[in-house]
């Protein structure tokens, strides 16, 4: 396979690779050489959100990134229900069958249960894990979060994500919102004099 003309190679310097992992093509990069690391992102994003970072560590480390299946440049089976267990064990199958010990796992958002729940299978494959805004405990007993993941995750939600890509334009911009404090603190910066000093 080859990537779509609509990822800027200045931008994602890298060689995308293709593996088929249980039906599902997976699009990953592998850039560098020395201690592994595995990045996984959360939802909706994909590898794309790591390339800085692995554009300053792929110097001294072994840097690999996927797409979980249905993200970025991976695809998923019509059957795939696009869950963390599912993803976890696409993630889980990626690191037995790339040979990957030593490995730091990185997880950003749901790339966090992926990571671990692929990494507590093979705990002897793993060096250390890293989770940044994330969460790694059971979400059951929030009533707030059950109503969303229903709603998201049964056929309503998919026709809405779908057709509308409301995650983005509606799930996102809730959560970058800004707040009457940020404005109040904005507006503190705007009219506050500039120092000047003389020379």
């Amino acid at each position: 396979m080859t990537r779509p003309v609509w990822v800027d190679d200045a931008l994602f310097p890298f060689e995308s690779r293709f593996v088929d992992i249980g039906g599902c093509t997976v699009h990953y990069v592998d850039e560098g050489q020395g201690p592994p690391i595995l990045f996984l992102h959360g939802n909706p994003t994909w590898s794309f959100l790591y390339r800085d970072i692995i554009d300053l560590l792929r110097h001294r480390f072994r840097c690999i990134a996927l797409d979980h299946p249905g993200f970025g440049l991976s695809s998923a089976p019509s059957r795939y229900g696009f869950t963390p267990p599912e993803h976890a064990q696409i993630v889980e199958r990626f690191i037995l069958e790339h040979e990957l010990d030593q490995l730091t796992v990185m997880g950003h958002d749901w790339g966090g249960p992926i990571g671990l729940g692929a990494a507590s299978r093979h705990p002897d494959r793993i060096a250390a894990v890293i989770v940044a805004n994330t969460w790694a405990w059971p979400v059951n007993s929030s009533p707030f979060l059950q109503c969303f993941s229903r709603l998201a995750g049964g056929p309503s939600g998919r026709v809405l994500i779908e057709r509308y890509n409301s995650l983005v334009e509606l799930s996102m911009p809730l959560g970058t919102a800004r707040t009457p404090q940020d404005e109040r603190r904005r507006s503190a910066r705007r009219d506050r004099p500039c120092s000047t000093s003389s020379r």
